[in-house]
């Protein structure tokens, strides 16, 4: 392994949002917008998923120009909120403080130029394959991460990278209320609810994830929550809303997304959640609640 306590600290000062401005190239060969094996912001083995994992084995290549900072040849998983084990990694750091993360490399097809010293890299020039040495073991497809450490942030990588075909279809799915108790009210079925705190949820799909979703109750917005952004807080990585929301606070189980909390008055209300993709495209549904 090579500078492991350097890259710590980088790590450590983590990952919000990088700059629109700044985009960067395909790592492989372009992928349909529907076609990763898995998705950022995704609930994965227990955690929520900072990588953007790509469905194929393929030449992996530099995003954008940089400096090779770091080259992890073994199969480590403490690097604080790298969730997963990475297996075989490159590090590079670009302009911005932004970093990319290729993992899941294979070892022998990593050049042998990065691994003895920093290097310079140029956009386009081959990291190797991928491989099968890391989380996903058994899969030769490459994980890659994009890491806003100005801003402590996480950034789905779709952000930044052109984007072909089309989006998964968002659907709201079952919409449930989980109240101060923990009791959960299903809206299908029951409109009638005491006044008091809620944590709304939309049933969670297993590949897609919304870039964000709004609730609002009366036509008011309550809250948004961003999910192509993740950051950490007290070494627990989450989305930002009127809160920071933990894995444990977004996905509950294995069934549901968090969407807001709020506090419900009594009278009559109509209560709206709105999933939007990547695109910004929405998807709403709207409930007529009884509040007492």
């Amino acid at each position: 392994m090579k500078r492991k306590t350097a890259f710590i600290a980088s790590a450590g000062v983590l990952l919000l949002a990088a700059t629109a401005l700044y985009s960067f190239d395909w790592p492989q060969k372009e992928t349909e917008s529907d076609s990763f094996y898995s998705y950022f912001g995704q609930l994965r083995g227990g955690t929520i998923s900072s990588s953007l994992i790509f469905r194929d084995a393929s030449d992996v290549k530099a995003c954008e120009k940089g400096t090779v900072s770091v080259v992890i040849m073994d199969h480590s998983d403490d690097f604080g909120w790298f969730d997963s084990a990475l297996g075989n990694t490159i590090i590079i750091a670009h302009k911005d403080q932004l970093e990319t993360v290729y993992a899941n490399l294979d070892s022998d097809a990593i050049p042998k130029k990065f691994i003895s010293s920093t290097q310079e890299v140029k956009s386009g020039e081959s990291l190797g394959q991928s491989g099968m040495s890391g989380w996903q073991e058994g899969e030769s497809c490459l994980e890659f991460k994009v890491v806003d450490t100005k801003n402590a942030t996480a950034v789905n990588p779709r952000i930044l990278m052109p984007r072909i075909g089309r989006e998964l279809p968002l659907i709201s799915g079952q919409i449930t209320l989980a109240d101060k108790n923990g009791t959960y009210h299903n809206l299908l079925n029951e409109r009638k609810l005491p006044s008091g705190f809620y944590s709304v949820y939309r049933q969670r799909q297993e590949i897609a994830v919304p870039a964000k979703t709004i609730v609002s109750v009366n036509g008011a917005t309550v809250e948004t929550i961003s999910y192509d952004t993740l950051k950490e807080k007290n070494g627990k990585l989450g989305a930002e809303g009127n809160a920071h929301y933990a894995k444990s606070s977004i996905y509950p189980d294995g069934t549901k997304q968090l969407v807001a909390n709020i506090q419900f008055p009594k009278g009559h209300t109509t209560l709206t959640i709105t999933t939007l993709n990547i695109l910004g495209q929405s998807n709403s549904i709207s409930y007529n609640l009884d509040i007492y």
